[in-house]
């Protein structure tokens, strides 16, 4: 343990230049008396390392000094792909050697290569989640995740609309999408999709399972993703728009987008006819009635009707 820390304290001040004491106690979660014998270690070990006390100070290489001891652990190895990604990393409980991969990676680029590189990843930032959401508290998440990359059998209990059931899945892939975390498993004889947020009191058996074959998990999901919208937006409804409507209905979906640029040609107001696949009348209803005045819904009749009902039960309320 302190062997890996002497190493990406080294790291870390070869990418930063100068740290303080405070600065590394944070960074690695000890106190500043242990970094302060850590730094004597290091010096003791021959590494160029020299402190300078005051407001400015803190700990610095001997200019020209670079490290060659890089090697990522196998931990580090596995967390690799996630560098860039902070937040994901560290709820898969990966975040400590995503963070040391990332430094040994950077130490490795020659030349002033890993000082662009760090300049890129302090100018770019990817946030996942949606605006007006917080994160999931997804306590099970990093108990899955290794079960995922030790490929072992996972019991759970998993809470869906039809109530709480007992699973023994083989856990194949975890999929973050819009800021929340999905399973792909494969259980009771087809591959499934468990939302990671409704898994209860996940545990790893000590069986493996062998890997289904010619299985690909960003290209099941596209296809799982295409499917699961195929069948919810299963109803083609026809409405008219006004300028106003087409730009609202554009802004309320993707799917409202793609049926607002695929319309038909404006009459010598402006309203066109779009077609819409929405849920079913109940859930389209509701969509349509965000759009106030700006949508007239056309077809099929019980989608109007829905509007109708909906729309005579607001006004009464409200008079």
């Amino acid at each position: 343990m302190r062997a890996s820390r002497l190493l990406s304290i080294l790291i870390l001040l070869q990418l930063r230049q100068r740290l303080t004491a405070a600065d590394l106690a944070a960074e690695f979660e000890v106190s500043e008396r242990t970094i302060y014998r850590d730094i004597d270690a290091l010096s003791a070990a021959g590494v160029p390392v020299y402190g300078d006390r005051g407001p400015g100070g803190g700990f610095q290489l001997l200019d020209g000094y670079r490290t060659r001891l890089t090697g990522l652990s196998a931990g580090e190895a596995e967390a690799a792909t996630m560098i860039g990604l902070p937040g994901p990393a560290a709820e898969l409980g990966l975040g400590a050697a995503t963070s040391a991969a990332r430094g040994k990676l950077l130490a490795a680029i020659p030349g002033d290569g890993g000082v662009v590189a760090d300049r890129m990843a302090a100018r770019f930032h990817l946030d996942p989640v949606n605006w007006y959401r917080s994160r999931e508290s997804l306590p099970a998440l990093p108990a899955i995740a290794r079960a995922v990359l030790d490929q072992r059998q996972l019991a759970m209990r998993y809470e869906s609309w039809q109530g709480l059931r007992d699973w023994t899945v083989e856990p194949l892939g975890l999929v973050m999408k819009a800021g929340t975390w999905y399973l792909a498993a494969r259980g009771a004889g087809k591959i499934r999709v468990f939302r990671v947020s409704n898994i209860h009191a996940p545990e790893a058996r000590d069986s493996t399972f062998d890997w289904p074959k010619d299985f690909h998990l960003p290209t099941w999901w596209q296809a799982e993703q295409a499917r699961f919208e195929a069948e919810l937006f299963a109803t083609a409804a026809t409405v008219r728009a006004s300028p106003e409507g087409c730009k609202r209905l554009a802004q309320q979906s993707p799917r409202g987008a793609e049926a607002v640029a695929t319309a038909g040609a404006r009459d010598e107001n402006g309203w066109c006819e779009i077609t819409l696949m929405v849920e079913d009348s109940d859930h389209g209803a509701r969509e349509m009635l965000a759009l106030g005045a700006e949508v007239e819904v056309i077809a099929p009749a019980s989608f109007r009707g829905r509007i109708d009902m909906l729309a005579r039960a607001i006004a009464v309320l409200h008079g």
